[in-house]
């Protein structure tokens, strides 16, 4: 009924929000920043009945609405009770990151008038909690560069004209830097045979072939890998009719550098295969180079 894509995009404070905006004009959308919730379904009528002058809306609402955010609830009960179709985008970023972008920028958060900043970012974690699980993509923006950021918005927005089903996001990573802090689901390949103990191998990673071919010859990886793929082909129509729209899955080795980077890369193409959308980050592939 209508050709507009009218996105949301909401989110923790700091985590880059007003970057996103910028980046969706560059796009060709139409932005408006700080839009109060009760006032969105007025705006997108007005949108929409704009019969294709304007066929691209961003618009950004978050905690800086104060009380009246708290109407956000309402507002998609509106939009959907009168027929309009929308897209949410929620951005996030871990407690550690968030922490430092205020401290950097010395910029003061929306909740924190009295208090530590990090009780401020768990109270709005709290408050966000709704429309996070209402989202239909949640970008953590932790570890991307702006350039990144980009190019994750510019997959969603600009090379596919419509959305359907689940967005994958996988992520390679160290252990010996932490888990990832928004994974669904984590898989641990430190049982496999490490090529760091390979001489000739040790300062390649698991995206060249050398050490994708030392990975995968090993008796225990076709076995693991038939095995996870069985278990993901159980897991995700699962999660699909339960109305989530986003899955993190983490896959860990000791540096994040040879064997979770192979395994990661070989479940990309398994689940691209299956008609998924998947987006891959090897998080800590270039830690010790």
């Amino acid at each position: 009924m209508y050709d507009m894509r009218f996105v949301i995009v909401t989110g923790l404070s700091g985590a880059g929000k007003s970057q996103t905006l910028h980046f969706m004009e560059d796009f060709g959308f139409f932005c408006v920043d700080n839009l109060p919730p009760l006032l969105i379904p007025k705006f997108a009528e007005l949108c929409f009945q704009s019969r294709g002058n304007i066929d691209k809306i961003a618009v950004v609402t978050d905690i800086r609405g104060g009380q009246f955010f708290n109407d956000m609830a309402e507002c998609l009960s509106v939009l959907k009770q009168q027929g309009y179709p929308y897209e949410i985008l929620f951005l996030e970023a871990s407690d550690q990151v968030l922490i430092k972008r205020f401290k950097e920028t010395r910029r003061r958060h929306p909740l924190a008038s009295e208090g530590r900043v990090a009780y401020a970012i768990a109270e709005e974690r709290s408050r966000l909690q709704y429309i996070k699980e209402k989202a239909t993509y949640i970008i953590d923006t932790s570890d991307l560069l702006p350039k990144q950021l980009k190019e994750q918005l510019h997959h969603l927005f600009v090379e596919n004209e419509r959305y359907e089903g689940m967005t994958i996001s996988l992520i390679s990573f160290g252990y010996k830097y932490g888990l990832p802090l928004d994974a669904d689901l984590v898989f641990d390949v430190r049982f496999l045979p490490n090529p760091f103990y390979v001489p000739s191998l040790k300062e390649h990673t698991g995206l060249e072939e050398s050490v994708r071919e030392y990975v995968l010859k090993q008796p225990e990886t076709p076995i693991f890998i038939s095995k996870l793929k069985d278990l993901l082909s159980f897991l995700i129509p699962g999660y699909i009719k339960e109305g989530k729209n986003e899955l993190v899955i983490a896959v860990g080795c000791t540096g994040g550098m040879h064997r979770s980077v192979t395994i990661a890369e070989v479940i990309k193409e398994y689940l691209m295969a299956q008609g998924y959308k998947v987006m891959v980050e090897h998080r800590d592939i270039n830690e010790r180079r």
